[in-house]
């Protein structure tokens, strides 16, 4: 692997830079993998496993891809349902994947949550937006922490990659996330109204060298440039809708100081905000020696370096700020919208596919119905009349034929559903059947709308008719590959 000599000339005057090992760790061909599990999922699915006798970590490890009747696989020590695969299997072939059990991201990226923990009450109500969302890895982090009170809202102003987010917070299974695609200046209609933003700004990749040999071709010192000009028109577009008080978490996957702490000096020119310095100790263990905090040269800015020559990782650099002054949101009368309350016969044809304590409200916009939780019905109503662009809100539970739901894919792998309705267990084989979107032909006794399973998990709606079943799986995420494995 050529690293272009132009990086690391830059790097060397950067604290923990090692060249040598720096170079040697790009060219060794070693490739980390890492999984964070799904824990509400599981939880709400009421799959609490017991550990086998003298294995040790999460009670979910069962379900990690390749560990059946494996050994432990090796914690994250920065995240609490972060994994570390000893090989990376391939995930298309695993139905627990396309269930939503666990979500494959970068380990490093993974820190975000001790960012969030370290600066963030989050058992209190929180409104986040994480503004440069997809795929999706950052924002299922950012939902599995918050309380069921609180709102995140994930954006992506790429239409394409705004899709991959929606589809993965779907998988996702969670009530209390909207997807946007908007630009960061749009969010200004919300002026003073975040808990919390989180930017993982797009940048010139030099940290994703190893997983991605296609980022060096692409990387030039103009790049780097032209992603410190992008990075600050979109804190500057999205910094009036952060309240005062309110928590910026700003991150890359560049190693260059230019997209990193000359950010940081940035944002303390041209905002009132204040550096927060992160703590490496966990209780009486350190997080983990290998990673570098960073300060700023013009205004001592803290901010966290990831080498994957001192950590189980690719390069990420993180710094978190305070927004030291603003007004408070004020809530406006909401713009009459296309939103209406469920009716109450689409109430009774609805309830019985939700679980009895599911605290939602049901919504129709057109012919669509979805569920919103009951204690953010403010906040949803504030959003939608921001005229923001929504791609989706809460957990679309279909729409009504006479008296009848035909159910959405988002109702099945939610954890809203029913735990009672009729479900069927598909065999490996007969799951990846079911995922390309194939007739599963096996005994099917109970006509209607059927649950497809695997390991107790939901995969989708298979409905049973007289003499033969049709697969309501999404043909947008289909498997198209053949095989099993």
């Amino acid at each position: 692997m050529q690293i272009p000599a132009e990086l690391i000339s830059s790097l060397r005057h950067i604290k923990g830079f090692d060249e040598r090992t720096f170079i040697g760790i790009h060219n060794s061909g070693e490739q980390i993998t890492s999984i964070r599990i799904n824990q509400r999922k599981l939880l709400k699915h009421q799959h609490k496993q017991h550990l086998p006798a003298g294995q040790t970590g999460s009670p979910f490890t069962t379900f990690l891809p390749g560990m059946q009747g494996h050994h432990s696989p090796q914690k994250i020590p920065w995240s609490t349902h972060g994994y570390y695969l000893s090989e990376r299997p391939s995930f298309t072939f695993d139905p627990l994947f396309h269930a939503g059990v666990y979500y494959v991201q970068e380990a490093s990226g993974m820190f975000l949550e001790q960012a969030l923990l370290q600066t963030t009450d989050l058992s209190q109500p929180l409104k986040i937006l994480d503004l440069c969302a997809a795929p999706g890895g950052k924002s299922t982090l950012i939902q599995s922490l918050i309380s069921d009170a609180s709102i995140l809202v994930c954006n992506d102003v790429i239409k394409s990659r705004a899709s991959v987010l929606e589809e993965n917070i779907t998988k996702w299974g969670a009530q209390n996330v909207i997807v946007t695609s908007n630009d960061p200046g749009s969010f200004q209609r919300l002026e003073n109204y975040f808990d919390v933003i989180v930017i993982d700004a797009p940048c010139s990749g030099s940290g994703l060298f190893r997983k991605d040999a296609k980022a060096i071709d692409e990387w030039s010192e103009d790049n780097v440039q032209l992603c410190s000009q992008r990075q600050q028109r979109i804190l500057a577009d999205v910094y009036p809708a952060l309240k005062q008080d309110g928590i910026l978490i700003y991150s890359t996957c560049s190693y260059s100081e230019e997209e990193d702490e000359c950010i940081a000096d940035w944002l303390l020119d041209s905002f009132a905000v204040s550096s927060l310095q992160l703590s490496m100790q966990n209780g009486n263990s350190t997080i983990d020696g290998g990673i570098v905090e960073t300060i700023s040269k013009k205004h001592a800015a803290f901010g966290y370096r990831f080498f994957p020559d001192k950590i189980q990782g690719e390069g990420f650099f993180i710094a978190c700020f305070r927004k030291l002054y603003g007004d408070v949101y004020r809530y406006k009368q909401a713009k009459k919208t296309k939103l209406e309350r469920a009716s109450k016969n689409e109430e009774v044809i609805i309830r019985p596919w939700l679980q009895k304590d599911a605290g939602v409200q049901l919504w129709r916009q057109g012919d669509r119905i979805f569920a919103f939780p009951i204690e953010l019905e403010k906040e949803l109503l504030t959003i939608v009349s921001a005229d923001l662009y929504i791609r989706k809100a809460g957990v679309a539970m279909g729409s009504i034929a006479g008296k009848e739901l035909i159910p959405d894919h988002a109702l099945a792998v939610s954890n809203l559903i029913n735990t009672a309705l009729v479900a069927i267990s598909l065999k490996k084989d007969e799951a990846l059947q079911y995922l390309r979107k194939e007739e599963v032909k096996i005994p099917l006794q109970e006509k209607g709308w059927t649950l497809a399973q695997y390991e107790g998990m939901n995969l989708g709606w298979i409905k049973v008719l007289a003499n033969r079943s049709n697969n309501y799986y999404p043909k947008e995420w289909r498997i198209l590959k053949s095989g099993n494995q």
